[in-house]
């Protein structure tokens, strides 16, 4: 074993991962997640951190996209695998794991990546042209030694003895050779990169500042699975969001999905609460809340998971740091939720809307077959969702989308509430 084998196998055991959720594959996520910290591999927030992505379920063709880009922006070594199931999470990421180790398989796909390819115009010698500036309006280059611009004639050089430098005379300059017409740049690249430049706006208080749209989802950290909000953004502000479901049909019809197990109704809103207690920086609450929606789904112990959840519930009252950071954070009227069609349990501040989601986790776990209800699902418009996030900052709208305990989304722009 040589050398690069021994720090790849080092390498290993500390590998990042990031994962990829199709709507409908919650349970497969979760599975992968409680397998990835026990292997001690950790959860990447950002594909550049990352060295294996793992997809849970089939993308469609928009996600697909979404996949391949963040596939691209991957460092080597990595590996990508797609688990379609709970019951293969074990194979995949050991599939992952000698695909890291594979250096010979590393060393091709370096060589085939897109960047490592030799460029189509020029060398490293020799740039490429860019064509956009040179076709896009500035006219015909003439390689020869007669070269022109529109009009502007580049041979000898006229009598220098007719300009009068000591008055500053500029008489004898024509100017009228240098004809501009044709510098048009239309042609010129606006989205360097594919980076849209920022464009120009008037704010609320009349003055023009530069206006960024921006796009949040549908592959982000502690975010709804398939929800993106398109974002125009002044400063760090939302003064205008648009939400919509990533490869959704507007010719399809929700499914009716039979009565949930309540089990299974309360680990998704301790995946919820966990999801908004990390994003408020509170690690330590949020690995509590992951270790009881675990402890759930696998030994399915109500009464244990119910006793370390009111303990959790009263650490999370008592918690000046959680009340001052979410507290006053979109607080929403009686008003506010018909207007948005919102249900009447998120009313209040996002620190009220904490409390609630531990207390209906709390409730789901109490539910029997004799009460229905307390398990049930409810709809929210995704329109909705825009309305409630404009006007605030990009984080405060991450703490507020994790606030509304939203579940799996539906395709017909509706997202089930837990």
């Amino acid at each position: 074993m040589g050398v690069t084998d021994a720090l790849a196998r080092v390498a290993v055991r500390r590998a990042h991962v990031l994962v990829v959720q199709t709507p409908e594959h919650w349970l497969t996520r979760v599975v992968v997640e409680r397998h990835v910290l026990a292997r001690s591999w950790r959860l990447a927030m950002s594909p550049a951190d990352a060295d294996v992505l793992v997809v849970c379920g089939a993308p469609g063709r928009e996600l697909a996209r979404v996949v391949t880009h963040l596939w691209d922006q991957m460092p080597g070594p990595r590996s990508r695998v797609q688990v379609d199931g709970p019951e293969v999470v074990v194979p995949a990421l050991d599939t992952a794991e000698s695909e890291l180790l594979d250096s010979a398989r590393q060393r091709i796909d370096s060589r085939d990546r897109p960047h490592a390819r030799s460029p189509k115009h020029g060398s490293v010698d020799e740039p490429p042209t860019n064509h956009a500036m040179e076709e896009g309006g500035h006219g015909h280059r003439d390689s020869g030694p007669q070269a022109h611009h529109s009009g502007a004639d580049a041979g000898p050089p006229a009598d220098m003895g007719s300009t009068d430098h000591g008055g500053s005379d500029h008489g004898g300059m024509d100017h009228g050779g240098m004809d501009h017409g044709g510098m048009d740049h239309g042609g010129m690249e606006m989205a360097p990169a594919g980076i849209p430049l920022a464009q120009g706006g008037e704010d609320r208080d009349g003055l023009e500042l530069d206006v960024l749209h921006l796009e949040l989802g549908p592959v982000l950290a502690y975010w709804p699975a398939g929800l993106i909000l398109t974002c125009a953004l002044q400063g760090d502000v939302i003064v205008e969001a648009e939400a919509r479901l990533v490869d959704a049909d507007p010719s399809s019809t929700p499914g009716h999905p039979g009565p949930p197990d309540p089990l299974r109704q309360a680990a998704r809103r301790c995946d919820n609460v966990r999801n908004l207690l990390a994003l408020a920086g509170s690690t330590d609450a949020a690995s509590r809340v992951r270790h009881i929606r675990d402890s759930l789904l696998t030994d399915r112990d109500a009464d244990r998971a119910a006793a370390e959840l009111d303990r959790l519930r009263r650490s999370v009252r008592r918690s000046w740091l959680l009340r001052w950071s979410l507290r006053r954070l979109r607080f929403l009227t009686d008003r506010d939720l018909a207007r948005h069609r919102l249900p009447a349990h998120l009313r209040g501040d996002t620190h009220d809307r904490l409390l609630t989601m531990l207390d209906r986790a709390a409730h789901s776990l109490a539910a029997t077959a004799a009460e229905p209800d307390a398990c049930g699902r409810h709809t929210t418009a995704v329109d909705g969702i825009a309305d409630v996030v404009r006007g605030l900052d990009l984080a405060t709208a991450r703490l507020v989308v994790a606030s509304l305990d939203l579940d799996a989304l539906t395709v017909q722009g509706e997202v089930n509430r837990v």
